[in-house]
């Protein structure tokens, strides 16, 4: 092979396998984090102390410290893979309007939101309550805001949607981009099940924030 192959052939290479890296950052730890996270916010519809118990209070601080660098970590390393991607890569829906396309589309907008989304749930219901307040994010608070602030509530309900969007999605990209499935009937096979995790990941998330909704009545309006 010739330099000038080499030197051409290396950075397809590496871009490969950071694409195979950032995908699979995406399912674990971030995907399977996040259904988690989606389920254990369930615990709203038996209570604020079941609530608190599952989504905020560690008993182990290190091994909560532990696993929030082993969900952050990827996650920024996704995060940067995917504005990248965002920036470097065309749909070519101009010129073949398909279905796929349309979901390309659509994925981009919705990690796009995403970081908005993120970001603010991240400094809102983590930092700032633990490293500004010096206190777990409290039920009262969020369920509060869900109830007599619009705005919050409408931000997690597209954060919501747009949270299983993206990790269906993800998870139907994922698959193909590493081979596991190839002929057009497990391709179909895959739609239904992607269609599935999205649905399931969207109802967690959808009736996590009715029972807040729902709960928020009992507590007074936030000042903020």
């Amino acid at each position: 092979m010739s330099t000038t192959a080499a030197a051409v052939a290396a950075p397809t290479r590496a871009g490969f396998l950071r694409s195979r890296l950032g995908s699979i950052l995406a399912f674990f730890p971030l995907g399977i984090w996040t259904a988690n996270h989606l389920f254990d916010n369930l615990a709203a519809l038996r209570g604020a102390a079941e609530w608190q118990a599952a989504v905020t209070h560690h008993d182990n601080q290190v091994a909560h410290f532990l696993t929030m660098v082993f969900v952050l970590l990827p996650l920024a390393l996704h995060t940067a893979w995917g504005l990248k991607r965002v920036f470097t890569t065309k749909p070519n829906i101009g010129h073949y309007q398909t279905y796929a396309n349309l979901k390309y589309i659509v994925q981009r907008l919705s990690a796009i939101g995403l970081l908005g989304f993120l970001g603010a749930h991240l400094w809102l219901a983590m930092f700032h309550p633990r490293f500004v307040e010096g206190h777990e994010e409290a039920f009262s608070d969020i369920a509060a805001h869900m109830r007599h602030h619009p705005p919050t509530l409408a931000v997690y309900v597209l954060g919501t949607l747009g949270v299983a969007y993206h990790l269906a999605n993800g998870l139907q990209s994922l698959a193909m981009g590493w081979g596991v499935v190839t002929s057009r009937k497990a391709l179909k096979q895959l739609e239904i099940v992607v269609y599935g995790v999205f649905f399931a990941l969207a109802a967690m998330g959808f009736t996590a924030i009715y029972a807040l909704f729902q709960a928020g009545n009992a507590f007074p309006v936030p000042l903020d």
